[in-house]
C-alpha cells in the first residue's frame, strides 16, 4: 500500500511546488512508482512535469466535483514510474461547488483510496491556503512535508498551520503525522538563513528534516522548460539535495537498506 504525502504550508513562495515535483521525480528516479497529485489551482506541478493546461481534457477538479472516474483522469509523464492528476484553475470553484457536499472534508481521501495500492508514493502538492481542498488533502494524507524558507519570517504562520494539522489529526484523520519540516532556498553564505536553520532545529529537533534545500539557479530554471531538475541538470545541487531528501524518507520509512556510503549523495 502507498504512502500518501502532502507538501503543505499556507505562506506562499516556500517552495512547496518545487518539492512535490523533484521529490516525486526522485523517488520514481530510484523506481518507487509514485503518483504527483497537483491540488493547487495554479497548476503549476502540472506544468513543471512537462503539460499545456490548454491539451489537458480532464484534471482533479473532475475528479473532485464532477466524479470523474481517477483512472481516466491520469497522465504519464515522461519519467518511468511517475504519474500525474493534473489541476486546473476550476479548482478554486470546487470550495464552493462542494460546499454542501456531504462528507466534504474526505473527497480527496475517496478518491485516492481507489489507487493507493497502485503507488509505493503519492505526493499531493497544496495550495497556500488552508482552505477545504488543502484541508482535503491532509485528510487523505498519512503524513505531511511543511517547507519553511530560510529566511526571517519562516516561522510566522507556521503555528498556524501546525494548529490545523491538529485539529485534523483529532478530528479528521487520526494517523497524520509530520514527516518533516524541510528547510528550503538557503545560502550558506548568509548568516542569516544559518540563525535560521539554527532557530527552526532548536524549535523542532528530530522534526526537521537532516536535508536542506539550497538556492540553486537549475532549480529555479528546470520549471521553464517543463522538466523536475532531475532531468534538466542530473548533477546539480538541487538534483542531490532532493535525491538526498527522497533518501531520507525511504530511510525514516524502512523502505530501504542502503549502506552508510550510499546514504547522502556528494555534489
Amino acid at each position: 500500500m502507498g504512502k500518501i504525502i502532502g507538501i503543505a504550508n499556507q505562506k506562499g513562495g516556500v517552495g512547496k511546488t518545487t518539492t512535490a515535483i523533484n521529490l516525486a521525480a526522485s523517488f520514481a528516479v530510484l523506481e518507487f512508482k509514485t503518483l504527483l497529485v497537483d491540488a493547487d489551482p495554479q497548476a503549476n506541478s502540472t506544468t513543471g512535469v512537462g503539460f499545456d493546461l490548454h491539451n489537458i481534457t480532464q484534471n482533479l477538479y473532475d475528479c473532485m466535483v464532477n466524479h470523474s472516474k481517477c483512472k481516466e483522469v491520469l497522465l504519464k509523464t515522461e519519467i518511468p514510474n511517475l504519474d500525474l492528476i493534473p489541476s486546473h484553475i476550476d479548482l478554486v470553484g470546487a470550495e464552493i461547488e462542494m460546499i454542501n457536499f456531504p462528507n466534504r472534508e474526505i473527497v480527496l481521501k475517496n478518491i485516492l483510496d481507489k489507487i493507493k495500492d497502485d503507488y509505493d508514493f503519492i505526493i499531493i502538492d497544496c495550495s497556500p491556503s488552508l482552505g477545504l481542498i488543502t484541508v482535503n488533502a491532509l485528510t487523505a494524507a498519512d503524513s505531511v512535508i511543511v517547507p519553511v524558507q530560510c529566511e526571517f519570517f519562516a516561522l510566522e504562520g507556521l503555528g498556524k498551520l501546525l494548529n490545523t494539522i491538529k485539529i485534523i489529526q483529532n478530528r479528521l484523520n487520526t494517523e497524520l503525522t509530520i514527516e518533516g519540516i524541510l528547510m528550503t532556498m538557503y545560502d550558506g553564505r548568509l548568516r542569516l538563513c544559518n540563525q535560521v536553520v539554527s532557530e527552526v532545529r532548536k524549535h523542532f529537533e528530530e522534526t526537521v528534516f537532516n536535508t536542506i534545500i539550497h538556492r540553486n539557479s537549475k532549480l529555479s530554471e528546470a520549471p521553464s522548460v517543463g522538466k523536475p531538475v532531475v532531468l534538466y541538470d542530473g548533477n546539480c545541487k538541487g538534483t542531490m539535495n532532493y535525491l538526498n531528501l527522497a533518501k531520507e524518507i525511504l530511510q525514516k520509512n524502512n523502505l530501504t537498506k542502503l549502506s552508510q556510503e550510499e546514504r547522502v549523495l556528494e555534489f
